[in-house]
This record gives structure tokens, C-alpha cells and sequence, in this order.
């Protein structure tokens, strides 16, 4: 008779799992479907390529047999980098689709459009490319979770370094006219307190701007010793060109969005951007110090076989794949159990994860407090050929 009751407990619980997983949208014996909206053209379609390097991605955990039996089918949509267009796709995705969960959703705009009807709806928006600092804000933005360093992270890192390097100099911020961009200045408003009035100049830029050379002249123009350009490759690229041309040579720091070579440094001149610094995670592809490293042969590999003939400089679809190594973990984490309420939970359940195609040092660790899968990163300088790795792995906590 306890042998039957053991049984039939046994069965009963199983059976619940099953029906808990059932009761997710999207998700069967077989799949789970997962949504993604990403600027696959307009102004930002440079970055777009990260939701390329995911769908790369998810198709070779497929080609594997997929994550505990199931498949991942992930539908991702254009938005033109267009809030708009945004949530009309995040709508179809959850309604029409019926998506177990978001999943890189890729662009601040985009992201704070959708962010309040994903949580009415109790979507797991997870993974998205955004670092914004609002979205850091747990309690406010529930069932989020960020794959970048915070901006305003990021930003107290380059002004703690531009202090240290040029102490009581001026320094110079063209910033995309954004909460991307709004969030660099507000790192240096916070570091530098009453120091900042005196010190910083700024000049702000429309994403449906043609350029940003009349800005790089006017903040040559201060006398500026740093330019900090916070803002998306096409931006950055022309910032660069423009102050070569007019032979302007600040300390030329990067945001970790424009931080790729294929996509930034190259259409600017890899020749005009020796001594360009920005702070990242990842590992450049391209960079002879990673030639015996396995993370970065299998990524290359991995490019061979399901994006040959792209170019692999550009780093968002290293950052796509990082991304898809992501996804991966947290449906693993999730076993039977794919249930809404427990995919959000191993979301923010992340402990110590160490990514091949991350630099050495820098952790993904999240929680119900920390909901950001990166908060730290290294300053590295452009020689010219290859990025020069200079800082210790940094965090908002560092000197």
C-alpha cells in the first residue's frame, strides 16, 4: 500500500510538472518559443547584427537536439530601431505567437516602450540589450533582466579613469539624445558633483541625424583634452573621422555599444583610431592574442559553418552569440519546469558563469536583487592592429 501511495504521488507530481510547463505559452513536448525584436535596418541596423549572431546561435543548439529535448523556435522581428514598431511586434510575439518569453530584445527605445506591457503581461523580458540604468531598477521593472553594464556603470568607469589620467582638465561628452546617451552624462554629473559645470561639455545628437561633424567641431572648439562619444557605430565612426580630419586629439573613449571594429573602427579608419579606448567584456575575434584560446576557435568555427562569409571584426555577432550561450544556461537551468514564474526565476539564479568568448575575469552573476548578467569590464587602447588590454577587470565599486 506505500509502495501504490509512493506510485501514485510519483505520477501526480509528474504529471503536474508536465501540466505546469504546459500551461506556458509556447512551450510543448518538443519546443519552446522565445521572441526577440531587434533594428534589423534603419539608423541602428550596425547593432542589429546581434540579433543575427542569436538566431546563429539557437539554430546550432537545435542542430544538437535542442535543450532537454525541446528545440528553441525563435521568432525575431525588425523594429527599425521604431518604439512604435516595438511594441507592435512585442504584442504580436506574446498574443499572436504566443512566445513562452522575451528574450534580447535589443535597443533602449524599443525597450522602455515595451517594458510595462511585458510586465502587466508577467513576460520574462530577459537578456536585453540594453543599459539603460532604469532597467537595473528591480522593484520597477520586475520580470527584466540586462545583458550590458549599466551605462551609468559604465560612464563612472571612464570618468574615474579621464580623472586619474588628465586630472583637472576639460573633457568633452557627444552624446546620442537618448536614455542611451543621457546615461553617460549623468555618471559624470555623479562623479564629478560641482567639478562638472566647470569641466564638462556636452553636445547632444538625434539618432536620425545625417552626422555629427558640426558637434566635433564646436567641442573642438572648447578646448577639450577627452571626448567620450556615447552613442551607436555609425556615430561613433563619423566622431572619429571628423576629428582626424580637423586634427583634433583628445583621449577618444568609446561606449562598449560602439566598441566594435568591424562595425565602428573600420568604416572610421583603423589607421584614425590608434589610441581609441573602450571598455568591454567580450574578446575580439579578430585579435592574435586569442589564436589558441578554444573559446574563440570555436566561435570561429562556429562562424564558418552557420554565417559564413560575414565579417567576423564586427563584434555584435560575437555579442549575439554571447548572448545565445545565455539563452542557453537559463533554459537549461529550468529543466521540466518552464513554467513563466521559474524561467524568470533561473534568469536572475546565474552564479559565477564564466562564457569562452568572455574576457578573463568577468563573471555573469545575477539574483533577485542584481538582475544584470554583466557589471563588470576591462579598458582596452587600439594600437592600431589589436586591442591592448591596460585595466584589471573593473566594476561601479572600482577606484
Amino acid at each position: 500500500m506505500f509502495k501504490s501511495l509512493k506510485l501514485a504521488l510519483a505520477l501526480l507530481l509528474g504529471l503536474s510538472g508536465a501540466a505546469f510547463a504546459a500551461d506556458t505559452p509556447g512551450v510543448t513536448a518538443a519546443e519552446i518559443k522565445v521572441g526577440g525584436v531587434f533594428p534589423f535596418s534603419g539608423p541602428a541596423s550596425s547593432i542589429g547584427l546581434v540579433g543575427k549572431g542569436v538566431l546563429a546561435y539557437v539554430q546550432s543548439i537545435n542542430d544538437r537536439g535542442g535543450i532537454n529535448g525541446r528545440k528553441i523556435n525563435y521568432i525575431a522581428y525588425d523594429d527599425a530601431y521604431s518604439p512604435p514598431k516595438a511594441v507592435e511586434h512585442v504584442r504580436k510575439l506574446v498574443e499572436s505567437d504566443e512566445v513562452a518569453f522575451m528574450f534580447g530584445q535589443l535597443g533602449t527605445p524599443g525597450n522602455t516602450a515595451t517594458a510595462k506591457y511585458l510586465t502587466s503581461k508577467k513576460v520574462p523580458a530577459l537578456g536585453i540589450v540594453s543599459g539603460s540604468n532604469k532597467f537595473t531598477d528591480v522593484v520597477n521593472f520586475p520580470v527584466t533582466t540586462t545583458s550590458l553594464v549599466s551605462f551609468v556603470t559604465e560612464g563612472k568607469i571612464y570618468a574615474k579613469f579621464l580623472n586619474k589620467t588628465l586630472p583637472g582638465k576639460k573633457y568633452a561628452i557627444l552624446y546620442q539624445n537618448d536614455d542611451l546617451g543621457k546615461d553617460y552624462v549623468i555618471a559624470f554629473k555623479e562623479f564629478m558633483k560641482d567639478e562638472f559645470d566647470k569641466r564638462v561639455v556636452t553636445a547632444a545628437y538625434e539618432i536620425a541625424d545625417p552626422t555629427v561633424d558640426s558637434q566635433i567641431v564646436n567641442l573642438k572648439s572648447t578646448g577639450a583634452d577627452a571626448l567620450l562619444v556615447a552613442g551607436t557605430p555609425k556615430f561613433a565612426a563619423q566622431a572619429i573621422r571628423k576629428a582626424s580630419e580637423i586634427g583634433w586629439k583628445p583621449t577618444l573613449i568609446l561606449n562598449y555599444p560602439s566598441s566594435s571594429v568591424g562595425a565602428t573602427l573600420k568604416p572610421a579608419g583603423l589607421d584614425k583610431s590608434v589610441g581609441v579606448i573602450v571598455g568591454t567584456f567580450t574578446k575580439d575575434p579578430t585579435d592574435t592574442k586569442w589564436d589558441k584560446d578554444k573559446g574563440m576557435n570555436d566561435y570561429r568555427a562556429f562562424i564558418d559553418k552557420y554565417m559564413p562569409g560575414v565579417d567576423i571584426s564586427d563584434g555584435n555577432y560575437l555579442f549575439g552569440y554571447t548572448q545565445g550561450m545565455i539563452l542557453e544556461q537559463i533554459i537549461k537551468q529550468c529543466g521540466n519546469d518552464l513554467s513563466r514564474a521559474n524561467i524568470l526565476k533561473q534568469a536572475k539564479n546565474l552564479k559565477g558563469i564564466v562564457l569562452p568568448t568572455v574576457l578573463p575575469g568577468v563573471l555573469v552573476n545575477t539574483s533577485e536583487a542584481v538582475n544584470q548578467d554583466f557589471t563588470q569590464m576591462r579598458l582596452q587602447r587600439w594600437t592600431g592592429d589589436s586591442w591592448d588590454q591596460f585595466s584589471e577587470v573593473l566594476d561601479a565599486k572600482s577606484e
